[in-house]
């Protein structure tokens, strides 16, 4: 109580002070006063949602969630995702690249590999590798920088792309406004020689203000032979010409090397989860972000943007590249390892983005519109198939200068946006966009194995999208809301190269189109806050491949469109906050999903036959994905419990149950139940001590079969492992 009475206190005293100093000031000026920075440390995490207009984004009836980082009982050294996102429903997490690398997410049943599914952006701006050749994110920041994570559903797509799976943002720290030097320090360690060290300053001087940071963290795995170097490094300013006119540039890197120790069969894995079958591969990006991001306060009904930023760099991976059943042994005939294979992909992705948000009156209603323009210059440089060394170490030479690929695939886009809410009565508005993209991707070199004359490709960009969606706010402390949006999903590289002179793909090939809808009610009432939805998705035109036969009766694989697909389901979030005295309370939370993502027709290739998988499920959609949660606080002290169950899912659009023996990429992912632990005890106002202890029970899981990189096969996900921070801000 004495500290709630401080804090009101000092609050009063800085409201009574300004309102004197204004009323003795003759000439009425607008006092503008510092932010104030007010820390409870009993207080509950809890999942908030965007405003209904926040810089130049509108929000206003869509499905949004905010999750704040300061206070998250989660594993932030070792990126878990299940922890992160865990008060948000649906969010698949798909366990990759090895712990603390990437967070590889998605929701409403789709793809997880890298978030390719999202618009992954960083402060506003874009960090997918290439939105139309590659759109993985390879950028991957140390969560340690991030102040905040903001999720936009589907149905907002349009004021910043045309993804299936929305906008993921990651809100970056800033400095210390109130002086001009602060100085932050995270550091961790923990199970499989963990060590991971975050380490930043900040300030503001006058006009002033900067940021930056460096990181760095090694860790062993949970399997053999599996090991992690990553850093990252960040510097930005920011330079307040005038109350209304900013501008800011910033240059961000992210780098790491994994050792990636193979795919295991099915067999191989009952047995011994933890071995490897590879000690010779390894994956690493290397990827710079530049920017600048310029916002001008025009009028107090009037906000303008530019934001120009680049993606910069290369993936790269040396690997003994075969099947699962074929080991990585020493060659008789030669007495030393095979050659391994190296791909490198080199980004060079420009982005430029014009925003406008305006205010305007209708009556007596304010409505807002927000509108700008998009452009885009990417030239994706892959290079695959060359003839790496037969040596052990991350090493890129190659043997013979040759590559079996050599592909630029250039792109140049231009897109227009729009929407605008009109606020029709004081609780009820409607949002109507479009979005318009025209561009065109060229495909061309050399592939080694191809005939150069069918190697060129031209595909081109020109479609229009729509949305609509509504608020309405029955009370203070509830709304309903909901919408229809349309989405797009580009070719990418990998559909458009044939891997053998086997493979033929559809010069008809199509990109997939379709749909996002969503109705929700959320709010608050006493010690409950909610957040209840439905939402369906459509997604026509998908990839995949069938058998043909030539005019020799020879059967090939053909690149085309297989199918359609529709997704429904139930996204549920509600917890509950008890105050049991004025020292302790616990809060308690669930997150859950239930989906239904199935073909509505298509056929796909099985061996030399075209199957048909009407009704089938959608691969990697499980029916449930529900986490919930118990957090105990005792003054600075906090304990939470997180229970995390995912339900079976298929490898392929077959349905295959029976795993196939000799490589185990196909075959059922079965259910599996996480529980994880973390604790925390604010020493000081200045020093925290945080410990997680992921996987209790120690559960051998793994949660894909996947079918390209890392390798087809099981990867294991980690048991039972913690980790110890300690955070020192001064």
């Amino acid at each position: 109580m004495f500290k709630k009475l401080q804090v009101l206190f000092l609050l009063l005293s800085v409201t009574a002070s300004a309102l004197a100093q204004e009323e003795n000031d003759s000439t009425k000026k607008v006092i503008s006063l510092d932010s104030v920075l007010v820390v409870s440390y009993f207080k509950f995490n809890r999942v908030k949602t965007l405003p209904a207009e926040q810089g130049t984004f509108l929000f206003a009836g869509k499905k949004t969630e905010v999750i704040q980082l300061a206070q998250l009982p989660a594993d932030i050294a070792n990126k878990t995702g299940r922890q992160l996102f865990a008060k948000i429903p649906g969010v698949f997490v798909y366990d990759m690249d090895g712990s603390g690398n990437q967070i590889n997410i998605a929701t409403r049943g789709l793809d997880p590999h890298r978030g390719w599914e999202f618009n992954i952006r960083k402060d506003g701006i874009i960090t997918n590798s290439d939105m139309y050749g590659y759109p993985a994110s390879h950028y991957s920041m140390p969560l340690e920088s991030i102040e905040r994570i903001e999720l936009v559903r589907g149905t907002g797509s349009l004021q910043y792309g045309a993804q299936f799976g929305g906008m993921l943002n990651y809100i970056s720290k800033q400095g210390d406004t109130s002086k001009p030097f602060s100085f932050e320090t995270i550091n961790s360690v923990g199970s499989y020689h963990l060590i991971s060290s975050y380490n930043a300053v900040g300030g503001s001087k006058g006009k002033f203000s900067y940021y930056a940071y460096y990181q760095q963290k090694s860790r062993d795995g949970f399997r053999d032979n599996e090991h992690t170097n990553s850093q990252a490094q960040f510097i930005g300013f920011t330079y307040q010409l005038s109350k209304n006119f900013s501008v800011h540039v910033e240059w961000a890197r992210s780098k790491y090397i994994y050792r990636l120790p193979g795919a295991l069969t099915d067999s191989m894995f009952y047995a011994n989860p933890t071995q490897a079958t590879r000690s010779r591969n390894y994956y690493s990006p290397d990827i710079h972000i530049p920017s600048v991001n310029i916002n001008w306060q025009m009028s107090r009904s009037t906000k303008l943007q530019l934001i120009s930023s680049a993606v910069l760099g290369n993936r790269s991976s040396v690997m003994f590249d075969k099947p699962t059943n074929v080991k990585d042994s020493i060659n008789l005939s030669t007495l030393f390892y095979n050659n391994r294979q190296v791909d490198i992909d080199n980004y060079h992705s420009y982005s430029t983005e014009l925003r406008l948000l305006q205010q305007y009156k209708t009556g007596r209603q304010r409505s807002v519109l927000s509108a700008g323009v998009q452009y885009m210059n990417n030239d994706l440089h892959r290079r695959q198939l060359g003839k790496g060394t037969n040596g052990s170490d991350y090493d890129l030479t190659l043997v013979d200068p040759a590559w079996g690929r050599d592909l630029h695939f250039k792109t140049k886009n231009i897109a227009a946006f729009v929407e605008n809410k009109f606020q029709l009565l004081k609780n009820f508005s409607v949002n109507v966009g479009v979005r318009v993209e025209n561009g065109e991707t060229d495909l061309s070199g050399k592939i080694n194995y191809y005939p150069a004359n069918e190697i060129p490709v031209t595909i081109k960009h020109q479609f229009s999208l729509l949305s609509v969606g509504f608020l309405y706010k029955p009370s203070v402390s509830t709304e309903i809301y909901g919408g229809y949006a349309q989405a797009y999903h580009p070719m990418l590289f990998k559909d458009l190269i044939p891997t053998s002179t086997y493979e033929l793909v559809d010069p008809n090939i199509k990109d997939a189109r379709g749909y996002n809808s969503e109705i929700g009610f959320r709010g608050n009432w006493k010690f409950l806050r909610w957040d209840m939805s439905l939402f369906t998705l459509r997604m026509n035109n998908r990839f995949g491949t069938l058998t043909q036969t030539n005019e020799t009766a020879v059967f090939y694989t053909y690149r085309t469109n297989i199918g359609n697909s529709l997704t429904k389901g139930i996204e549920l979030f509600v917890q509950a906050d008890w105050l049991i005295n004025h020292k302790s309370g616990i809060s308690v939370f669930t997150s859950t999903a239930f989906m239904d993502a199935r073909y509505l027709e298509g056929k796909v290739k099985s061996g030399n036959s075209n199957i048909d998988i009407h009704n089938n499920k959608v691969e990697t959609v499980p029916n449930c994905i529900t986490r919930n949660g118990i957090v105990y606080k005792y003054r600075k002290f906090s304990a939470s419990f997180l229970y995390s169950y995912t339900a079976k899912t298929f490898a392929d659009a077959l349905n295959t149950v029976q795993p196939v023996k000799s490589t185990g990429a196909v075959g059922l992912v079965p259910a599996y139940g996480l529980l994880d632990m973390n604790l925390s005890l604010r020493i000081t106002n200045t020093a925290e001590v945080k410990l997680s202890i992921n996987n209790l029970a120690n559960k051998m899981y793994f949660t894909k079969r996947p079918s390209f990189y890392p390798g087809p096969g099981i990867w294991p996900s980690e048991g039972r492992n913690a980790s110890v921070t300690v955070v020192i801000k001064l």
